[in-house]
């Protein structure tokens, strides 16, 4: 079972064994077993705070192994390793990119949600803004989930299937199937049974990659001897720091662009997000996003180094020019069977390696999904009244089931758009800038008022849907590094090689934010040919520059009239040792001191509030909150947001609950009046 029993020397691709396929099918038990268990286990615990956020008990490494997987997808499996076979090696500064991202997140983003006390991000959203703004942000998301969803059914099974390729799996058998156990087992389980399984599948995760990374370098001789054969055909490049935003993959767009996107991932994203929540504390939920980061750092570098062993694997002859793949997403399938088939077990290890990766990422999808249909539309839009708690939780685990059933649905769909798969992808990636402006307008500037948020968020996708579709529609792509094939055995092969070779679905270098060499779309080529990764950065940047024009032509926000805990001092996070004649002009009258003195008060609850003035010692005002108050009374997170009118305009420190909070310091109005507001 040696060299001659290689694809490029035979010309016959192996198939699964027996033993391949036990462990492929143990990997679905296994997941949808610690659904049942947990739905076992908390079956008198059917609440919405179990299901959705695991009671907020959860410990530490299972949230930081399951913040490690929800991103590490079958796309990256797979795809990751194919972007340095195919181009070069300039995608690995994208570790340096989240890296500074989940280290941003970890200390600016993840506490200002905790603190909140939401359950889906969005609510903030309405909290700063308005109702509209929730709902509109929120339907961007549960786009984006749908589509990835598809991707995370479709992808990885048409790369393993096999009716005429690798595994002998069929095609839609694998779609429905992984559908089906995710959807079993999330629904059942909820956010416990998600983390747990996640926490398995990234152990899945590791044993496959390093599978083929240690079989395939032992093969080269050593991964330093594969290494110089890449080198020597230009796969390695880790040098280039053009300053051109048309340069496809530079330092800059990687480190600066790829900072920007990871930081919508782990520090916007509801699937992240509502993960770090379901720790018992802010810090702990800080302590996880940092404990993933080893541990995703660790995942790309090795699918990174297959990516170099596969190149120097195939170097004198590819895959698809010989003809024994067609796609460039089953170029790793291909090269796991090639040198792992001849071990029972192994590559069976390494399907279950991809499979868990889109496990992982489709139960996070899913959750989070629930959570934003049940809090941002459910009970946000106040579809249900009177919800009991049961009933809550049984609407939040049906919401999982359709959300499976429509993934999977999706999924069919996206098989029949063909190549608009490309423009599809690239439409994923565009709605991260502005949901993402529109989240940081809201926190950084405290005068955006809500015509600016929702102006600025549908001018940036608007623009950024017409660069992404003008650039596929123009056909703009980035030539693919060359290859040879005058090492194959061309006479194992029955027919002559193809005459043209078929891009990948799932690889980021086939998608329409890439530039091209050749092109002629007029004066707008330089801006179809910008590089995908400013994306994000982009629509950022544009949501901020029209939110505060409008804000400024409709009446911008008196940032002292803003519950503070809205509000993040950003220049008090970046630079805190700077003095504070420095800081306090830059926190724009908003007073963060003692905000979170004031915990969540619930309904039913009394607050006494003691208002010290100059005519007299003290006035105490004693209120109760019913479960049913306005909107503008009690927030959908809990937090008392009254607003009390006094006569003395003098009105000096407030105390909430017997502390002294400064950041509830009042402010006099034109009329003595003085609103209060928490």
């Amino acid at each position: 079972m040696g060299e001659e029993q290689y694809s490029i020397n035979t010309g016959v691709v192996r198939k699964f064994g027996t033993v391949d396929y036990v462990l492929f099918v143990c990997t679905l038990v296994v997941s949808a077993g610690i659904g049942v268990f947990y739905a076992i286990q908390d079956r008198r615990r059917n609440t919405t705070k179990e299901f959705l956020l695991g009671g907020k008990k959860m410990n530490i490494f299972p949230v930081a192994m399951s913040l490690m997987v929800t991103f590490q997808s079958a796309l990256t499996l797979l795809g990751n390793p194919a972007e340095i076979y195919n181009f070069n090696t300039m995608f690995c500064w994208l570790v340096v990119g989240f890296t500074g991202a989940i280290i941003g997140s970890a200390y600016i983003f993840i506490p200002f949600f905790y603190n909140l006390g939401v359950t889906s991000t969005f609510e903030y959203l309405e909290m700063r803004f308005s109702k509209p703004v929730r709902i509109i942000t929120s339907l961007f998301l549960l786009s984006q989930l749908l589509l990835y969803m598809s991707f995370l059914l479709y992808a990885p099974s048409l790369a393993l299937n096999a009716g005429k390729y690798l595994t002998g799996v069929d095609l839609w058998g694998c779609v429905i199937g992984i559908g089906i156990v995710v959807t079993f087992y999330t629904t059942l389980g909820g956010m416990k049974a998600v983390l747990w399984t996640d926490t398995f599948q990234a152990g899945v995760i590791f044993a496959g990659l390093l599978a083929v990374v240690i079989k395939g370098s032992l093969i080269q001789g050593g991964f330093v001897n594969a290494w110089e054969i890449a080198n020597n055909r230009s796969r390695v490049l880790l040098d280039d720091f053009s300053f051109d935003p048309k340069t496809r993959h530079s330092v800059w767009s990687m480190v600066i662009g790829g900072t920007v996107f990871w930081l919508y991932l782990y520090g916007l994203n509801q699937a992240q997000v509502q993960r770090c929540l379901s720790c018992p504390s802010a810090k702990k939920a800080q302590q996880a996003l940092l404990v993933n980061l080893p541990g995703l750092i660790l995942i790309n570098i090795i699918c990174f180094m297959i990516g170099i062993v596969m190149f120097a694997f195939y170097a004198d002859c590819h895959p698809i020019t010989y003809g024994v793949i067609s796609k460039t997403d089953q170029l790793v399938p291909l090269y796991a069977m090639d040198i792992l088939g001849h071990l029972d077990g192994m590559v069976g290890i390494f399907v279950s390696c991809v499979v868990s990766g889109s496990l992982s990422s489709l139960s996070s999808s899913l959750n989070a999904i629930s959570a934003i249909i049940f809090r941002d539309y459910i009970q946000g839009m106040n579809l249900c009244q009177n919800i009991s708690e049961l009933r809550s939780t049984i609407t939040s685990k049906l919401v999982v089931a359709v959300a499976g059933a429509i993934g999977i649905g999706c999924a069919w769909i996206v098989s029949q758009l063909g190549n608009i798969l490309q423009a599809v992808y690239v439409v994923f990636g565009i709605l991260n800038g502005p949901v993402l402006g529109v989240f940081t307008l809201g926190m950084f500037f405290p005068w955006a008022n809500k015509w600016g948020a929702l102006s600025g968020l549908l001018t940036s996708l608007i623009f950024l849907l017409w660069v992404g579709m003008g650039a596929y529609v123009n056909d703009i792509k980035t030539p693919a590094s060359s290859t040879i094939a005058t090492g194959c055995n061309w006479t194992a092969r029955p027919t002559p090689p193809p005459p043209t070779v078929a891009t990948t679905l799932i690889n980021m270098t086939t998608t329409a934010a890439e530039s091209s060499v050749e092109s002629s779309v007029g004066a707008l080529e330089p801006l179809y040919r910008m590089s995908y990764m400013w994306y994000t950065g982009l629509g950022m940047i544009i949501v901020w520059g029209v939110g505060m024009a409008i804000s400024a032509c409709t009446g911008f926000v008196k940032p002292t009239s803003l519950d503070p805990r809205l509000v993040l001092p950003i220049f008090d996070k970046l630079f805190p040792y700077l003095p504070e004649r420095i800081l306090k002009p830059l926190r724009f009258g908003v007073i963060h001191e003692g905000k979170y003195d004031l915990p969540p008060a619930k309904s039913s609850q009394s607050i006494n509030i003691s208002m010290h003035t100059e005519s007299q010692d003290s006035v105490t005002m004693e209120t109760t909150l019913e479960d049913k108050q306005p909107d503008d009374v009690i927030l959908s997170n809990g937090y008392v947001k009254p607003s009390f009118a006094l006569d003395d305009k003098d009105a000096g420190t407030e105390r909430a609950n017997g502390h002294d909070n400064k950041a509830f310091k009042s402010d006099n109005s034109e009329n003595g009046s003085v609103n209060v507001r928490f």
